[in-house]
């Protein structure tokens, strides 16, 4: 009991000379620091670290510091307005425009103070180590940013990489051009000014194909023909709301917000309009040629895949070795010690509520089915009289199944993934106590942008209007038939590094859909998880600035006008609202849980329909954006 209590007073010392070390380093005496489980995050005035155990090891508390070295550093040597006045649109630049402004803080705070970097340097030791860096014999394994960042380290500290990133990035370095060379040098000599800093890291980014130069150079007029036009991504801030589109401007819809793809649809509708126009100035002379472009047109908006030869749908377990996926199992039942108390009670509330509305009816008197113990007296005061038997009537609520399907885009990397893992992990033993069947699935793409589908593109000429230009990755976590033990390990692949990519949410949304379909359960729920507008950059550098979104429109209208199967999402941090009919906007990850619940159990409600979900939706009012 006395080294209990001798442990917790010398994990409590260690918080506050942790704590009060950031505040001395950063120079903000005001700042919160709260340790909790996860990983180190900044928010703000509010710093939060991992929470050490009792045993306190040394290993542990290195760890820690070096975590909590790089969170003052980055107060007291960052600037967010800075950063932010250069910061790429595409989802993967900015990963890489991210990495390499840490890489710079901690360098450049570090230099002066031989314990911060000792820390620090063993931080990143034990994340190479953690995410397998060593093991990688192929460049393409390592992420980019990774890559880029150890690369800019290296080249700014003059001191060598942990040895276990060693093998895979000398392929990097073989592999670097002359203008990604000069950029890292560029960035060296200029680590101390952030501003020139951010100049040089987008020479890096443009060297890599990322991102122009200067984020202030736009071109002025679309490529024509086949050329392939700047990739980036369709999301910019919410400042952009209302600009308006013309065909001469394709990057700038581009990187309009989704918000705005409703009010383009007429525009866009306009443009083509235009583009008719001056098909029949040419002269056309064909019979019936008028009609022929318009046929034309409408095919080339119509939302289509280029190649699906190269989509996959695969089992959680076929995507790592068993070993691997053991210790991501570990990983995640170590985040679940934070989050099991808040979900778990929501999850005993909704498994109580499912199992006071099983009323139980039984057919007696039956030729076949389970003997009725109750008659045997009978058997014995009149031996000829025949066994009885019973059978359990069937019941909607028993006669039911739930799709989890989760976004597994760049974007939900870090707490948000591991929350929907944790609670898909929480929600599928609840149900299946409650003998609801449930599904956990996933959608990604095979690569960042493009794929084998983008390639062979190129090979074939880049033909305009080609479609969707990346490889679709389906993930099966947990079929409904599979029991959760045999399927709780699949769940650690979530936190898997280099698994999260872009989202194409449409053709996952028909997906799922189309395996509800063939489930013989006679009530079906599909819960769908994300956190943006669907994404994929090859695709929309080549194709109408909403040319995912308004096929996830689509097929979110197919699926409501039907009864066959009742659509849920959850939103974290995006308005899903103004998608789904049944739809609810949480602003941080650790709300979805009990979202999950509430949500859940408007469904399950015995009144079911509109009016108790729209009671739970109401609940939800204060954390709509």
């Amino acid at each position: 009991m006395s080294g209990t209590k001798d442990g917790q007073e010398r994990a409590e010392a260690f918080k506050r000379a942790t704590a009060g070390t950031i505040r001395a380093v950063a120079g903000q005496p005001e700042l919160e620091v709260a340790f909790q489980a996860g990983p180190a995050s900044l928010t703000g005035k509010r710093a939060r670290l991992p929470s050490p155990t009792r045993g306190l090891p040394p290993a542990e508390m290195t760890r820690i510091r070096g975590a909590a070295d790089a969170v003052a550093l980055r107060l007291k040597h960052h600037d967010s307005a800075v950063h932010a006045s250069r910061s790429p649109a595409s989802r993967e630049a900015r990963d890489v425009y991210d990495a390499l402004e840490q890489a710079r803080i901690e360098i450049v705070g570090s230099r002066h103070m031989a314990g911060v970097a000792a820390n620090l340097h063993q931080k990143l030791a034990e994340q190479i180590e953690a995410e397998g860096f060593d093991r990688m014999t192929k460049m393409e394994q390592l992420p980019l940013a990774s890559a880029l960042s150890l690369l800019a380290r290296e080249r700014m500290s003059g001191q060598p990489v942990p040895s276990g990133a060693e093998r895979v990035l000398s392929q990097w370095r073989e592999a670097m051009g002359d203008t990604a060379t000069a950029a890292l040098t560029d960035m060296a000599a200029h680590a101390d000014d952030q501003q020139a800093f951010t100049r040089a890291a987008r020479k890096l980014l443009q060297a890599y194909d990322l991102a122009d130069a200067e984020i202030e150079s736009q071109p002025e007029e679309q490529p024509e023909g086949g050329e392939e036009a700047p990739e980036q991504s369709p999301q910019q801030d919410a400042s952009s709301e209302g600009e308006s589109q013309s065909e001469s401007e394709a990057e700038a819809s581009m990187s309009a917000d989704p918000q705005d793809m409703e009010g383009e649809a007429s525009a866009e509708e306009a443009t083509e309009g235009e583009e008719d126009e001056a098909m029949e100035a040419e002269g056309d002379e064909r019979p019936g040629g008028q009609q022929q472009t318009k046929d034309r047109g409408q095919e080339d908006t119509q939302y289509r895949a280029y190649s699906k030869n190269f989509d996959e749908e695969i089992e959680a377990s076929e995507l790592c070795d068993p070993e691997e996926l053991s210790r991501l199992r570990q990983q995640l039942d170590h985040q679940l010690q934070h989050l099991q108390g808040v979900v778990s009670k929501l999850a005993n509330r909704l498994q109580r509520k499912l199992l006071a509305q099983q009323t139980r009816a039984w057919d007696f008197d039956l030729e076949d089915g389970l003997l009725d113990v109750s008659r045997l007296a009978r058997v014995v005061t009149t031996p000829t009289a025949s066994l009885s038997y019973k059978r359990e009537r069937d019941t909607d609520f028993r006669d039911t199944v739930v799709t989890l399907l989760i976004d597994n885009s760049g974007s939900m990397r870090g707490r948000p993934i591991t929350v929907a893992a944790m609670c898909g992990d929480i929600l599928a033993r609840t149900l299946e106590r409650c003998a609801v069947k449930v599904e956990v699935l996933g959608f990604t793409t095979r690569a960042w942008k493009g794929g084998q589908s983008r390639e062979r593109w190129v090979q074939d000429g880049k033909p305009r209007n080609p479609g969707r230009l990346n490889d679709l990755r389906h993930i099966i976590y947990k079929s409904a038939d599979a029991p959760w033990r045999r399927s709780r390990r699949n769940l650690g692949l979530m936190l898997r590094e280099g698994l999260l990519k872009e989202n194409i949410d449409g053709e996952a949304l028909s997906w799922a859909y189309r395996r509800l379909l063939t489930r013989p359960e006679h009530r079906r729920i599909l819960m769908v998880i994300s956190d943006g507008a669907p994404v994929d950059d090859s695709t929309l550098s080549v194709n109408p600035g909403n040319y995912l979104e308004k096929h996830l429109r689509q097929v979110i209208h197919e699926i409501e006008s039907r009864s066959a199967v009742e659509l849920v999402a959850i939103g974290i941090g995006h308005d899903v609202t103004r998608y789904y009919r049944r739809a609810v906007t949480i602003v941080d990850a650790e709300e979805l849980g009990g979202t999950m619940m509430r949500q859940l159990t408007a469904l399950f409600d015995e009144t079911g329909g509109a009016d108790a979900w729209g009671r739970a939706a109401a609940e939800r009012t204060p954390a709509i954006v």
